[in-house]
């Protein structure tokens, strides 16, 4: 028998390879409203202050790593469609995760769906424009029939006699996601449902036929034959619909069952494969004789959704300042928790440059987002309804184009762990693009813009009156903002450059509002960048002389228990 080998004695062989250290942790458990600065100026200087105290706590909420989790469970469970019971029956049924729920839940009882329209006033605009941008870090996908809700009240007033009926549901602070009539809920959600195969943006060439049941006209009934080919939010309680008539393109509220309790029939064939916005169910459909009430005068079908697409808009701008702000959250913290080469890396020049830049964008999109939140909540002036009619094409043109940029590099300064799907970063990186393409690309946003020009002169004069606020502040923007007048002027072959002049307009009013308003080393970075270097290059170069520490100080969140 072989004796037992003893151990050499003082040595220990252990399963442990190595101890974990210099990583990062998750970032969590910190207020996501009183830890932005930029946020909490805004929300102040644009007359949301008397919110501050709600936005505090559903900061605290929103940055609590149970609530975070529900983003991430949202979207890996994603919506499946049942399009009969097991009886045969036709139900057109989308499931969702639970997580999807609750937060649908809180966006509704906290008044992301009609706070503006339910309590009008000073800053209702501004404060649900802020609790947006919070709730939006959580998760993106959900926000889609959130707004188009939202969106759809202005619509809906054009026909008074539904607006009277529909309305009081469509605002209540219930969210009910049973797949049941209108008549047996107390609160409701509203989805659109424009876009056809042949057409795409051109909504002018869609092809669905609205046929009347009796006398035809506003607010009366109709039965609506055709598809739509990118329907989102399918488990919405009703639609905004376009369809031909006789004298033309018209818009019609479709609920998804009639009243008699049948099914409506908008049946649902699939749901789309997306490669981002997962939690959020898409699909096509068929209308075969779906049950319709005319909304607004027939044959203006776009004119009387425009306003609802205007919200839908500037939602686009929250969506993607607040993907902006996650991603630049994400990159600081781990940043400044990681050490490369001997050195903390948000020590490091290079990095820095790379920091700063992403927090400066992070901050020039939400200023922006705030100040038109204002001009929504002002429009009774003219100059800030001709804003609203200009700025949101030019918002959301420029802030949805800068996001999925923004969103890789933020990835690339976690480096390969922030591409791993169990980090935010992906999914982060996958809705980039989403808004961009959403409620217009970015070519319809240029045109539209041209459009504004051309048929109201006038919003370029309310355009200059805005940004020439910052005026003699810093001369950089003097002479960007001169030059930009010029080109103005000339309107001859703007279809062609119009990419060109509205970034610039972009810009332009991103560097007035951070001169007047943020601290001098935000802005003096901001114009010496953007401006000077026209086209900016990639993230990450900064001019000499710009004060990267306190721009990554000022922008970086501190993880930790929440008070």
């Amino acid at each position: 028998m072989n004796a037992l080998v003893e151990p050499v004695p003082g040595l220990r062989y252990l399963a442990e390879t190595h101890e974990v250290s210099n990583l990062s942790n998750e970032l969590c458990n910190y207020n996501m409203y009183t830890e932005d600065a930029a946020l909490r100026e805004a929300v102040q200087r644009e007359g949301g202050q008397w919110a501050e105290r709600e936005l505090t706590e559903f900061g605290k909420m929103t940055g609590s790593a149970d609530y975070l989790e529900l983003g991430h469970l949202a979207n890996k469970f994603i919506p499946e469609l049942d399009t009969h019971d097991r009886f045969g029956n036709r139900v057109d049924l989308v499931k969702f995760h639970p997580a999807y729920h609750q937060l649908m839940k809180t966006s509704i009882e906290h008044g992301l769906h009609a706070s503006p329209w339910t309590a009008p006033g000073a800053g209702a605009h501004v404060a649900r424009a802020a609790r947006s941008y919070l709730h939006g870090q959580v998760e993106a996908g959900h926000g889609c029939p959130i707004t188009m809700t939202f969106a759809a009240v202005p619509a809906l007033r054009l026909q008074a006699d539904l607006a009277r009926v529909w309305e009081p549901r469509i605002t209540a602070p219930v969210y009910d996601p049973r797949n049941v009539p209108v008549e047996q809920k107390q609160g409701l959600t509203i989805g659109m449902a424009m876009t056809e195969k042949q057409g795409g943006s051109d909504v002018r060439s869609n092809s669905t036929r609205a046929y009347p049941l009796g006398v035809t006209g506003p607010g009366q009934a109709y039965e609506l034959v055709g598809h739509k080919y990118f329907v989102s939010a399918p488990m919405c309680d009703a639609f905004l619909v376009l369809a031909q008539t006789a004298v033309g393109l018209s818009c019609f509220l479709l609920p998804r069952w009639r009243p008699d309790g049948s099914k409506n029939p908008m049946q649902i064939l699939r749901l789309k494969k997306k490669m981002g916005n997962a939690s959020n169910a898409s699909c096509e459909t068929e209308l075969r004789g779906a049950l319709a009430w005319m909304v607004g005068e027939e044959g203006r079908g776009v004119k009387n959704i425009i306003e609802m697409v205007s919200m839908t808009r500037f939602d686009c701008m929250i969506g993607s300042s607040a993907g902006m702000r996650m991603a630049a959250s994400q990159a600081l913290h781990h940043c400044g928790a990681r050490s490369a080469f001997g050195k903390v890396l948000n020590q490091q020049p290079l990095m820095q440059n790379v920091l700063a830049d992403l927090a400066l964008e992070s901050e020039a999109a939400l200023t922006l987002t705030l100040r038109m939140a204002r001009a929504m909540d002002q429009r009774a002036d003219e100059q800030e309804d001709l804003l609203v009619r200009l700025v949101t094409a030019v918002g959301k043109y420029w802030i949805c184009k800068r996001t999925p940029n923004h969103a890789y590099e933020a990835m690339e300064c976690i480096g390969g762990s922030g591409v791993m799907e169990d980090s935010m970063m992906p999914r982060l990186y996958r809705e980039a693009p989403v808004n961009t393409i959403w409620e217009g690309s970015g070519n319809v946003q240029c045109l539209d813009v041209l459009r504004a020009l051309s048929k109201t002169p006038r919003v370029v004069d309310a355009f200059f009156a805005e940004v020439r606020q910052g005026r003699g502040v810093h001369q950089v923007l003097d002479q960007f903002v001169d030059h930009l007048a010029t080109d103005l002027k000339d309107l001859r072959d703007f279809e062609y450059r119009a990419r060109d002049v509205v970034d610039r307009m972009a810009i332009a009013l991103q560097a007035s509002l951070l001169v007047r308003h943020a601290p001098a080393f935000i802005s003096d970075a901001f114009c010496h960048s953007r401006l000077e270097q026209l086209g900016h290059h990639n993230y990450g170069t900064l001019p000499r002389g710009v004060d990267s520490a306190g721009i990554i100080a000022r922008a970086t969140p501190k993880s930790g228990i929440a008070e």
